[in-house]
């Protein structure tokens, strides 16, 4: 052997090695393990993720953020198992402050529904991250179906707007409205089918490490990126408010308002939706002026008045937010993601309770 190859075997051997004793490492660490989303199709058309498994969800490399949880038999974020019968139900629908892969489970909004109510009423969540209000109603459809609840809380969110519209977004597994031939906007699907390596992906806790926790391939991808002028965002959405931006938006909320009934099945009285709010008081009047001309605020406010002329009930959040935040101080997100906390989510339960929405029925 040449000492060319020599020294080639040497350098393989070496990564092999230390690819090795990374993995074995990293088993030992909370790496995120992902929630392994099922294929969606015309036969299996709800997205949920692969059933009756646990979870480890974490952020960042160094794991600034680490929750462990379950995904039920139902495949969705919840450590229940949902029944078909039983006591009178509440259904939480929302995107990833639904899902809540990052706090544990009794601090979660629908978890200290669930608790509050005990034994007189079911409180079972549907969500996932990167949805918004075009697929709520496919899961207000399934549990609908499947549950029968008496009443539901869609948790709405500052991209769940545009981002209902396929000409915004179109992220495989949701369902987001699309023009039909008539120029009315109407549901339409986007299959999903796991990539052939997933299974590979799942096995290494190093692959894991690096696409989930490093997520490596923005990394990659960034350098050779066309440069992005987002700007200011509010509300995990850009501050712009283009006239069209907002009239697509508003579209996007009249058109889930028009189709609500006939996928959840209730009367409008029996559906509170729980609203987002900026959280915290304006620093100066130069930003409160900022965020009153922000395309989430100019949305939040269409929606919330939408909303109620339909009937239902509408909480605008930052109600309560601002009022806890005068009386404690403390943060409703973490330092590292601008998702809600423990806080954020009791919070958002007291809401529901102060506002009387839990019925009769359920509480009593």
């Amino acid at each position: 052997m040449t000492k060319a190859r020599a020294n080639l075997l040497t350098l393989v051997v070496s990564i092999l090695i230390a690819l090795g004793a990374a993995e074995i490492l990293l088993r030992f660490l909370p790496v995120n393990t992902g929630l392994a989303a099922l294929p969606v199709n015309a036969q299996s058309p709800v997205f949920r993720f692969t059933p009756d498994r646990e979870f480890v969800w974490s952020k960042g490399g160094l794991f600034d953020l680490v929750n462990r949880g379950r995904v039920n038999k139902d495949g969705f974020v919840n450590d229940q198992d949902y029944r078909a019968q039983g006591p009178p139900l509440l259904a939480v629908i929302g995107d990833s402050y639904v899902e809540a892969a990052m706090v544990p489970y009794r601090e979660t909004l629908q978890g200290r529904l669930a608790a509050g109510l005990g034994e007189r009423g079911r409180v079972y969540s549907f969500g996932a991250s990167g949805a918004s209000l075009s697929q709520y109603l496919i899961w207000a459809e399934h549990a609908h179906r499947t549950y029968r609840p008496q009443r539901m809380v869609f948790v709405v969110v500052g991209n769940d707007f545009d981002e209902s519209l396929l000409a915004y977004k179109r992220a495989p597994g949701f369902h987001y409205y699309a023009e039909d031939a008539d120029q009315r906007l109407s549901l339409t699907r986007i299959d999903y089918a796991p990539d052939a390596w997933r299974p590979l992906l799942r096995a290494s806790a190093l692959l894991r490490y690096l696409r989930l926790n490093l997520m490596i391939e923005s990394l990659i991808r960034r350098p050779f990126a066309a440069p992005t002028d987002v700007g200011a965002t509010f509300g995990h959405t850009a501050a712009q408010a283009s006239p069209k931006r907002l009239d697509d938006a508003r579209r996007a909320i009249e058109s889930f308002l028009r189709d609500l009934p006939r996928y959840a099945g209730l009367e409008p009285e029996r559906i509170l939706f729980l609203v987002d709010g900026f959280r915290y008081p304006a620093p100066s009047p130069e930003m409160a002026a900022r965020q009153k001309a922000s395309f989430f605020h100019q949305a939040r406010q269409a929606f919330l008045a939408a909303a109620r002329a339909k009937g239902h009930a509408a909480i605008d959040l930052d109600e309560f937010f601002l009022k806890e935040f005068s009386h404690s101080g403390q943060r409703f997100d973490y330092p590292t993601d601008g998702h809600w906390n423990g806080l954020g989510h009791s919070v958002a339960a007291k809401a529901v309770g102060q506002f009387g929405f839990i019925a009769p029925e359920i509480t009593d």
